[in-house]
């Protein structure tokens, strides 16, 4: 891996990540057209990389959200103590948090060997970019867009928790998923991107952990400078894309990125049927 391939990497991973449109499936699509050494020829390598990468854009979701993480974890901490403090709107969002992060937890562990020896495969990533696809163009003009974020309950959170499950899946998108959830159950764009985005810090985070723990060996030092390039480029670039994002649904539509997905999933399909590359 060179460096201009490492700083194209990062820049995928910190573009797509907090985008409804899977981080994973384009590096893996963009690392199979660049045929980067050891990326796109070997699966655990693959499985590093993408791991190692996710974890600069966790890092930025991390030091975004610093405020509302510290304060939710003192609300948290308090209310197991204070009968009073679990009332609080601190404690009780800090619950939903937890909840919604269940179901992926339960599934990606349980099949995560499964998933990246099966599934990961470009002619599923091409199928579930186009499918839901639509399933996030439906909830956007369906949905009512009223329910602010103060309006989560219990079910709510784990409903949010059942979309990101799915993500599981390569090419559904952890954050597609769950804010389709939210735009079904008449959240505005904002709110279901922003606790979309709370829920997938401890998913992320711990699956990228384990993902790193058991793959991390198959980076050889060939890979090991283009991944902290890359890293770097995903945590600058991921930050920015999470200010930008939440300030444009607060007047634009999900439009533009299911437009992608089902351009990005339809010439997939014809690459991978004509033999032009490697699924």
């Amino acid at each position: 891996m060179n460096l201009l391939q490492a700083i194209v990497l990062g820049i995928v991973q910190g573009l797509t990540e907090f985008l409804p449109i899977s981080s994973s499936a384009h590096v893996q699509i963009v690392s199979e057209l660049l045929k980067v050494p050891g990326i796109s020829d070997k699966n655990s390598a693959t499985t590093a990389f993408i791991a190692t990468i996710q974890l600069g854009t966790e890092a930025a979701v991390l030091l975004y959200f610093a405020k509302d993480i510290w304060r939710l974890l003192s609300a948290f901490s308090q209310g197991l103590m204070s009968s009073a403090a679990r009332k609080t709107q601190d404690f009780k969002m800090a619950l939903f948090v937890i909840i919604g992060s269940i179901p992926v937890g339960i599934v990606g562990y349980t099949f995560r060997h499964f998933i990246e020896e099966t599934v990961r495969t470009l002619w599923v990533i091409s199928v579930t970019l186009i499918v839901f696809g639509f399933v996030l163009l439906i909830a956007d003009r369906l949905g009512s867009k009223t329910r602010e974020i103060k309006e989560l309950n219990v079910k709510t959170a784990f409903g949010f928790g059942l979309g990101q499950m799915l993500s599981v899946i390569p090419g559904v998108s952890r954050s597609g998923a769950s804010i389709s959830f939210g735009l079904f159950a008449g959240f505005t764009r904002a709110s279901a991107a922003r606790f979309s985005f709370l829920i997938g810090i401890p998913a992320v985070l711990i699956s990228g952990l384990i993902q790193f723990k058991d793959s991390y060996q198959n980076l050889d030092s060939n890979l090991m400078t283009g991944t902290v390039v890359a890293t770097i480029t995903s945590f600058v670039v991921g930050y920015l894309v999470i200010a930008g994002l939440l300030r444009y649904l607060n007047r634009g539509s999900f439009l533009p990125f299911v437009l992608w997905r089902i351009f990005v999933g339809v010439a997939l399909l014809i690459l991978l049927s004509a033999g032009l590359i490697s699924a």
